[in-house]
């Protein structure tokens, strides 16, 4: 019966239209159209990318290799189980051009069945064989525009890789498997394997990494082949992917990215709740006679809370529905335009799954932040008819109430952790989002009570009284104020400050660090030379060379090696190994001792100290390493300290020589040189031997800080949608705080006060509000830069001064364009009529 006649009270107090509760409506549509549409777009990516599987993996599956093709056994076992085989190679090099200017590129070596699925587009446009076949005598290639550019030469111009020169038959438009490769250090560069035997690129050790592509017959069941290859070639190294994850490493970073994204909205959902609080909250203040009444006509707490419970329920079901329709719609529609600049497939379209995901998340958010101011009205007792009195709104309500609150906050972060895949992102969002609503807090009733304590000391100041009268008052905003600009500039400020720092890593502290050369692929009989004409020059400052093999590791203490140490980084795919007499220069021991010199036991290894303790390693355990098809069982003796950050020389993996030294490997080298010598020390090298690579690392920081840009931008956009939805908080909390602002403005106005002090009164509110909620800010997102910084990227951290001063600012105007908006209302109110009113 009181369901009945709540939802009866219900629908009429609808009628009314919908006052303050439109700012609940804006929170939830604007939330969960942002969360919708993240979703959707990586569901259509996510769709994209297993429909187009085969032709961006070049064909139904592939085999990966590193150090070598495959065998004719293995060969053989390919070809018996596919209806074609395509083998492509891949590796670095110099293109050089007849004038000497040079650039790194990333070599494809394809045969005569490349592409097997999908077709390349050159410019101008011709079949791939026809580029290749060359001209002039020449065998062809085919470079990506941008290394055109580089070079400055065109079509029909010549360019020398190792010792064999191409003629560039055209511009490499389209390449459909392109997206699998990887980070890659150089723009691409098309040719025939066939045509690299003169070019002495392919000598012992080089680094390079063979793919062979497979046309599977209908039916064939990738499942069994795996299995199947695993049986017959256990422990080769043999690395298996097929067209149902053509591009498991874009997909995985679409799907990070877009789980991040989608956490970094629900940061503006809580802005928002605190905007559905605070709207719910003047709602229902507005609401106390007519509370009042219904309890003194006999209405039940149960029939009160339901009655405006269903009110709500209903609001935010339209809002949830307004907002999900948009997130459906908005990427729907313009995904023809996006299709033609994203670099990845996507097939835009309507999912369920990221539809409800944004639902739930608006439902459960819509609860928690109503339960409380609701709970209050509930409490509101007869008598308050006939005897009003000061109402604690935000007191605490009763324990059934505190339990459900806690209860749908608890489920709302297990939902988001299993729905981003990422229980530890999401742990730290929501720790992050907890403490910054905690700090927020009480730093809102902190400003109240220092603006209620520093108004005497503003007497001789009206406008500064009043503004510090509105903010410690009676009938004072400033916590909803502080809490949804806060929260918004907090996300703001933490992405700023993580951005800065890594940028100043990346462009600042790291190359004072860094090396200026990376040198790869030199020959054993090269080094002497390539020593001597580093040696000798006085702008190298540093050499470190190294032996260079990579292996991958496969069983540990005969286990394999996944069921020990879990999805560690180092397991994914082949490490770089090299090995050394006596403990080289620089390097600490932090357990265990090296190997005696000339020592030719059984193998021994070195590990980095950090790697092994992530993977539960410890000194004496055998650690299984497949190279080029050869299993090499070493036992664990020593630990070492091995920084990455320097982006200098480091390996996993380091063994005695006698290990190693006898399978076909090839020598790295790093090189400290000042700017100015980089360009002769460039050209010599790339002359004298053309088949080593040389790698400048400002080229390759340069792309990785490209990259992050393109992430703080799009974690910026999602972080300026909670400042966005903080807006419309702002002026739910203005247009609810209205009343009291003319009746303020009235009484002024009547003793006197003029109106350009009373706007300036509201100017001076809402600067010190914004003021106050940016200084906050700026703690939070230093707070939670630093946590990131030191936890997650694992790089130091300062403050960066200039974007913290940005978060102020922002708050300052913000508030100022809320405050003043509202102010003109206050400023043409009779006063007389405002007083009479009043009566």
């Amino acid at each position: 019966m009181s369901l009945r006649s709540a939802t009866r009270l219900a629908l009429r107090e609808l009628r009314g239209g919908l006052g303050p509760f439109w700012v609940l409506l804006a929170c939830l549509i604007l939330g969960a159209a942002a969360i919708a549409a993240v979703g959707s777009t990586r569901a259509a990516i996510q769709a994209g990318l297993t429909s187009e599987g085969a032709r961006l993996l070049g064909g139904d599956a592939e085999v990966e290799l590193t150090y070598r093709a495959p065998d004719a056994t293995e060969r053989a076992w390919l070809e018996a189980r596919a209806d074609r085989l395509s083998q492509v190679t891949e590796f670095r090099s110099m293109a050089v051009t007849p004038d000497g200017s040079r650039a790194l590129t990333q070599v494809k070596a394809v045969d005569d069945l490349y592409p097997l699925v999908g077709r390349v587009r050159l410019n101008p446009d011709m079949p791939l064989s026809d580029a290749l076949d060359g001209a002039e005598g020449l065998p062809g290639a085919v470079l990506d525009p941008a290394l055109m550019a580089r070079l400055g030469i065109v079509a029909g111009d010549r360019i020398t890789l190792g010792e064999q020169a191409f003629h560039v038959s055209a511009a490499l438009e389209f390449e459909p498997d392109s997206i699998t490769g990887g980070f890659e250090l150089g723009p691409r560069s098309l040719l025939r394997e066939a045509d690299l035997a003169s070019s002495g690129l392919l000598a012992p050790g080089t680094l390079f990494t063979t793919r062979t592509r497979l046309d599977l017959p209908p039916g064939a069941d990738p499942d069994a082949l795996l299995s199947e290859l695993g049986r017959a070639f256990p422990d080769r190294g043999l690395s298996w992917r097929d067209a149902r994850n053509g591009a498991p490493g874009v997909a995985e970073f679409v799907d990070r990215l877009g789980a991040f994204l989608i956490l970094v909205g629900l940061s503006g959902l809580a802005v928002g709740g605190v905007g559905i609080a605070t709207a719910v909250q003047a709602y229902l203040a507005g609401k106390v006679t007519v509370i009042a009444t219904l309890r003194t006509l006999g209405a039940s707490r149960r029939v009160i809370f339901l009655t405006y419970f269903i009110q709500i329920g209903i609001l935010t079901a339209l809002g949830l529905a307004i907002g999900v329709t948009l997130g459906a719609l908005v990427p729907w529609l313009l995904g023809p335009y996006l299709g033609t600049r994203l670099p990845v497939p996507a097939e835009f379209g309507l999912y369920g799954a990221p539809l409800a995901e944004a639902a739930i998340y608006g439902l459960l958010a819509a609860l928690i932040f109503t339960l409380w101011p609701l709970a209050r009205a509930a409490d509101v007792r007869a008598a308050t008819l006939f005897r009003p009195s000061e109402r604690r709104d935000w007191a605490l309500p009763g324990w059934p109430y505190l339990a459900t609150i806690a209860g749908a906050t608890a489920l709302l972060v297990l939902l988001a952790a299993l729905f981003s895949g990422n229980w530890r992102l999401t742990v730290w969002t929501a720790g992050g989002i907890a403490g910054a609503l905690l700090l927020l807090t009480l730093a809102g009733l902190a400003i109240e009570r220092l603006a209620a304590r520093a108004r005497p000391l503003a007497r001789r100041r009206p406008a500064l009284l009043w503004a510090l009268g509105a903010i410690g008052g009676p009938g004072r905003s400033a916590l909803p104020v502080v809490l949804s600009l806060g929260l918004g500039l907090s996300v703001l400020a933490a992405v700023g400050q993580i951005d800065g720092n890594l940028r100043s890593a990346i462009r600042q502290d790291l190359p004072d660090k860094a090396p200026a050369f990376f040198f790869v692929d030199i020959q054993k009989d090269q080094m002497p030379a390539f020593r001597q004409r580093l040696d000798s020059d006085p702008a190298v400052d540093r050499i470190d060379s190294a032996p260079m093999l990579r292996g991958i590791i496969t069983r540990i203490n005969g286990q394999p090696a996944r069921e020990v140490a879990g999805d560690h980084w180092v397991l994914n795919g082949d490490r770089g190994i090299s090995y050394a007499d006596a403990l080289p220069d620089r390097t600490r021991l932090t357990q265990g001792t090296w190997w005696p010199e000339e020592y030719s036991g059984t193998p021994q290894l070195s590990f980095a100290a950090e790697e092994a303790a992530e993977m539960g390693l410890a000194l004496g355990d055998e650690i299984t390493v497949n190279i080029l098809g050869r299993d090499i069982t070493a036992t664990l003796t020593s630990l070492r300290e091995v920084d990455f950050s320097t982006a200098g020389m480091g390996f996993i993996m380091v063994m005695n020589p006698a290990a190693l030294e006898a399978a076909p490997h090839s020598f790295i080298a790093t090189v400290y040189a000042t700017p100015e010598a980089e360009p002769a020390i460039l050209r010599d090298i790339s002359e004298a031997m053309p088949n080593v690579t040389a790698i400048r690392v400002r080229d390759a920081i340069d792309r990785v800080s490209g990259l992050l840009a393109g992430l703080a931008a799009a974690t910026a956009w999602g972080a300026a949608a909670t400042l966005v939805t903080g807006f419309l908080v702002l002026i739910g909390a203005a247009a609810a705080d209205q009343r009291n602002r003319i009746f303020e403005a009235a009484v002024l106005r009547t003793l006197g006060a003029g109106r350009a002090r009373i706007l300036a009164s509201h100017a001076l509110r809402a600067a010190l509000l914004g003021a106050a909620a940016g200084a906050v800010a700026i703690l939070a997102g230093i707070l939670g830069g630093w946590a990131v910084s030191h936890f997650v990227m694992h790089t130091g951290f300062a403050v960066i001064w200039p974007s913290a001063l940005i978060i102020v600012a922002a708050g300052v105007g913000v508030t100022l364009l809320a405050g003043l908006g509202f102010a003109w209302a206050p400023l043409k109110a009779r006063p007389a009529r405002v007083l009479r009113a009043q009566e």
